[in-house]
């Protein structure tokens, strides 16, 4: 398994652990309320909506709080609009990035963005210099302690591409448009992923074999998480799991 994919699944964990709560929540609520201004408030006719209002519940995001969001998407309740933008640049070594935000103002965005590419060793890139080696899927996570074989034929039944260990969890992939229908699928069959989402995943990784490179790599993808409009990262990096055991951040 690949030191990406190992920090792609268990960086929202960390990220829950370390973070104020509150600053997880409001994440969670701006992706609800985006959601809802894209494709109405109706969560069984918008599947974007759909997903994140789960994305939040399961991070036990209170009701209220999700439906006040879902409103001002609609503009049932006055609030701030907020605009999807994807940033793109490369990290030490090379490593491609995508940083994908939800912002009210580009400007303060954008800047920010700069400044913590460059503190940390990296530099921003034109529109579409990386993106052609990501690709958009459908992720869902699983438990460990779901039997395999069980998991996987089921999988395949409802529709998904491929089933792989990452250590911590299963990872079932899927194309994005068929997301709902292999969660509920799989649901029914009695198998509940802890997690099920659209990301980014890289078509092919570069490795950073130097640890003090790698460790450059995890500070400036963290930084970049910790600021407040950020909703997503994505990277090619590869790494060992001893070097990922040994970062502190």
């Amino acid at each position: 398994m690949s030191g990406h994919s190992k920090w792609a699944t268990t960086k929202h964990r960390k990220g829950a652990q370390d973070k104020a709560r509150a600053k997880v929540f409001a994440k969670l609520i701006r992706q609800v309320e985006v959601a809802a201004r894209e494709g109405g408030g109706d969560i069984n006719s918008n599947a974007t909506l759909r997903t994140m209002y789960q994305k939040a519940r399961s991070s036990s995001v209170p009701l209220d709080t999700i439906e006040k969001a879902i409103k001002r998407g609609t503009g049932e309740l006055e609030g701030v609009r907020y605009e999807s933008v994807s940033y793109e640049g490369y990290a030490p070594g090379g490593v491609a990035v995508i940083v994908e935000v939800l912002t009210d103002n580009r400007n303060r965005t954008g800047a920010d963005m700069r400044n913590v590419f460059s503190k940390n060793g990296g530099s921003m890139a034109e529109p579409g210099s990386v993106s052609w080696q990501f690709e958009r899927r459908g992720i869902l996570l699983f438990p460990k302690s779901l039997d395999e074989d069980t998991l996987l034929e089921a999988a395949l039944e409802a529709g998904a591409n491929d089933l792989a260990d990452t250590g911590d969890h299963w990872k079932v992939t899927c194309e994005p448009t068929e997301l709902h229908e292999v969660r509920d699928a799989l649901e029914a069959a009695g198998l509940h992923p802890e997690s099920a989402e659209p990301s980014l995943e890289p078509t092919q990784l570069v490795p950073v074999t130097d640890e003090a490179e790698a460790k450059k790599v995890l500070r400036l993808l963290d930084a970049i998480d910790d600021l407040d409009d950020v909703q997503a990262v994505h990277a090619n990096f590869d790494v060992s799991d001893e070097v990922l055991a040994s970062y502190d951040g």
